[in-house]
């Protein structure tokens, strides 16, 4: 392992462990949050993640369901983190990695029940800090596909009915809505989360269903913190915690 890794506990599951590396991304409350959103019902056989990184909602999704999940990656650094992790955990009869572009993926792969994205949240020409190192700037920018291109894959590989599910920022809602409904991914379900009562929304949660009917349920707000910035025990409870309350 180089010195560039750490190895944790996946959040309160004590016997799931991770490994990250200090220079790429690391999965964050975002990842946690897509991996408890996501619908996965009878429906479901196989789950892809698009833009898996080191495979941490996999992972998550792993304590839902034992389902097959496929991890794309694009980078391959983050490929071999991925392996890693699924090995770590003795998961490689659940979680396959694939390293390739989205767009090339999804040309041969069979069609699947449930598609999830935690994609980069940012245009190329939007808050570009793009003298961060590659790995970084290619899972936070859209440099190497785009909204629109990652919600055409996940239609083009989407059984009737199958479900995609997102996590974004709020002020790209009526975007995503209607790069969705281009590619008719009908938009059923969002939640917005907030960092605390009485603040801004800042994460958007959206699934939709691919050639699903008209009707979009808004849930329940889901705040994030306590007034005292410790996480609020829906949070917890997404994090492995067991709460009594």
């Amino acid at each position: 392992m180089s010195d560039q890794e750490v190895v944790n506990y996946l959040l309160a599951h004590k016997n799931m462990k991770i490994v990250q590396r200090k220079d790429m991304f690391n999965f964050s409350l975002d990842t946690v949050l897509l991996a408890n959103f996501c619908t996965i019902n009878k429906d479901v056989k196989h789950i892809v993640d698009f833009g898996t990184n080191n495979a941490a909602i996999p992972l998550l999704l792993s304590k839902r369901t034992n389902r097959k999940i496929t991890g794309v990656e694009i980078q391959q650094e983050a490929v071999e983190l991925a392996n890693k992790n699924v090995a770590l955990n003795n998961l490689e009869d659940q979680i396959e990695i694939v390293h390739d572009d989205i767009a090339n993926f999804v040309k041969n792969f069979p069609k699947v029940g449930l598609v999830v994205c935690n994609p980069p949240f940012f245009r190329v020409d939007e808050e570009s800090n793009l003298n961060e190192n590659e790995y970084l700037t290619i899972a936070r920018h859209e440099i190497k596909i785009d909204l629109e291109g990652i919600i055409k894959a996940a239609a083009f590989l989407l059984d009737n009915k199958g479900r995609f599910a997102m996590v974004h920022r709020p002020d790209r809602m009526i975007e995503i809505l209607n790069v969705m409904q281009k590619y008719d991914i009908e938009p059923k379900r969002i939640r917005f989360v907030y960092p605390k009562v009485n603040r801004d929304s800042h994460v958007l949660l959206v699934e939709g269903m691919y050639k699903g009917k008209k009707g979009l349920k808004i849930e329940p707000p889901l705040y994030a913190h306590n007034e005292d910035g410790s996480y609020s025990n829906e949070v917890r409870k997404m994090f492995g915690e067991k709460i009594y309350e």
